[in-house]
């Protein structure tokens, strides 16, 4: 690409950046990071930019999930384990709903780094710099905590390599046996206090599952039945990380990011004249926007143009952020805007963003009604625009976490405080990710169906 290298995006401004109070130390740390190998590679990459160009054309359903920042404290095989196994049972669920393949799409193995609204935060009354995620300063709230510290750069890398190879076994290991995840499914059914309303659905999995036995068609016979595919993603907020990782091909001589198969950028670091547009439009990585309510018809073409100038399906997902309350009247106008302009992407939503609440406890929160009416608003615009609602993106963890309100099992404010364990915003706990993804089960078929 013209005017471009995996260093141009210095020359523009940039937002959302630690300041490190070693600059010599942070550039040891970024030739260290540029020798170690990369942690995912550009066939795999190819692989997942050719699968988000069949969820463009309406093919297939992307499903993206995971932590909202990973943290140093949290990480563990368990951990990892969990959230892969609901990503698994939601894309079950979803797969056989909507009759289509699901493109699953992890927010793992790099999603350490969270921008935020302030530089700084107050406790009585002292001000010290936010917390940016693990991989840039502690959550402790003091003076040494908070100091941005270049060797934590080197910890979440290392991190990511260990989350990816365990990651990689569970994908290939049996782990992934469709009967098993079935079974898990199942278990939820029977535990789930709304289950009667999922058993349906469950019953059709379990007899389509023993036709398929009937018929010889068994995980000792097919190997798709007992592997799959989980790709990684992360905000790509770092830029210095970013570059570190950034290899080029040695087949096609195109430059690519390695330190994941998909990148995207926030809803705060969008600019079109900033550093991350500049530096992720000139890798390969399928590439997300997230795309809130302050964003303009005009200035998304812009933006799409800037990221995906010759409109290769499978290169950009729009991300929408919008809340439950505008999604209904922001995103037609957006939608309508990029049909009309013939311009090939996949849309998705976030609705756990635009939700977010204090409670009367003072955790920050969200409520499951709120994100169920935002995602079934976002089905109601694609169905009224005549375009493809291609995916989901949700903050979630396996963990039996008590940190959005609502749901089955009817967590409640005064019970946020059992097991409220995020480092940053409010995560989905397993029955709850699982839950909404029942929920949209008969809207994905609907949908399929049209």
């Amino acid at each position: 690409m013209e005017n471009w290298s995996p260093d141009s995006w210095k020359n523009n401004p940039i937002l959302q950046q630690p300041v490190y109070p070693d600059s010599a130390a942070v550039r040891q740390v970024e030739t260290e990071l540029a020798k170690m190998p990369p942690l995912v590679f550009a066939g795999e990459v190819r692989s997942l930019h050719q699968q988000l160009a069949e969820v463009t054309a309406g093919k297939a359903f992307l499903l993206q999930g995971g932590d909202c920042a990973e943290s140093f404290a949290e990480f563990s095989a368990t951990n990892i384990r969990d959230t892969f196994k609901v990503l698994l049972q939601m894309a079950v669920v979803m797969t056989f709903a909507g009759s289509c393949p699901v493109v699953k799409v992890a927010r793992i193995a790099g999603q350490y780094a969270k921008p935020r609204s302030t530089g700084t935060e107050v406790i009585d009354g002292v001000e010290l710099p936010s917390y940016r995620g693990d991989i840039i300063n502690d959550i402790a709230f003091n003076a040494a905590s908070r100091e941005p510290d270049p060797q934590r750069l080197i910890r979440a890398y290392h991190q990511a390599t260990s989350t990816l190879n365990l990651m990689r076994a569970f994908a290939q290991g049996g782990f992934a046996d469709l009967h098993k995840v079935h079974q898990w499914n199942l278990g939820f059914v029977q535990q789930s206090p709304l289950g009667e309303k999922y058993q349906h659905l469950a019953d059709q999995i379990d007899d389509t599952l023993a036709f398929m036995e009937a018929c010889g068609i068994s995980s000792d016979s097919v190997p798709q039945l007992r592997e799959t595919t989980v790709y990684t993603s992360h905000e790509a907020l770092l830029l210095n990380y970013e570059q570190a990782l950034t290899r080029q091909d040695s087949l096609t001589n195109r430059w690519y990011d390695c330190s994941a198969h998909m990148l995207w950028i926030g809803d705060r670091t969008r600019q079109l004249d900033g550093a991350h547009i500049e530096f992720l439009r000139g890798v390969e990585n399928p590439v997300g926007v997230k795309v809130g309510p302050s964003m303009k018809p005009d200035e998304l073409i812009s933006l799409i143009d800037a990221l995906n100038p010759d409109n290769l399906p499978g290169r950009l997902t729009l991300i929408s952020r919008m809340g439950a309350d505008n999604i209904t009247e922001i995103l037609p106008a957006l939608v309508r805007k990029v049909k009309e302009e013939g311009r090939d992407v996949v849309w998705s939503s976030d609705p756990m963003h635009g939700n977010t609440i204090k409670a009367s406890s003072g955790y920050k929160t969200r409520s499951v009604n709120s994100i169920l009416q935002e995602m079934k608003g976002f089905f109601e615009v694609h169905r009224a625009e005549g375009t493809y609602a291609g995916g989901v993106h949700f903050e979630m963890t396996g963990q039996n976490v008590t940190e959005c309100v609502g749901g089955a099992f009817q967590i409640t404010e005064e019970g946020l405080a059992d097991r409220y364990h995020t480092h940053c915003d409010p995560r989905l706990n397993a029955d709850q990710a699982l839950e909404l993804a029942f929920l949209i089960a008969d809207t994905l078929k609907q949908a399929r169906q049209r």
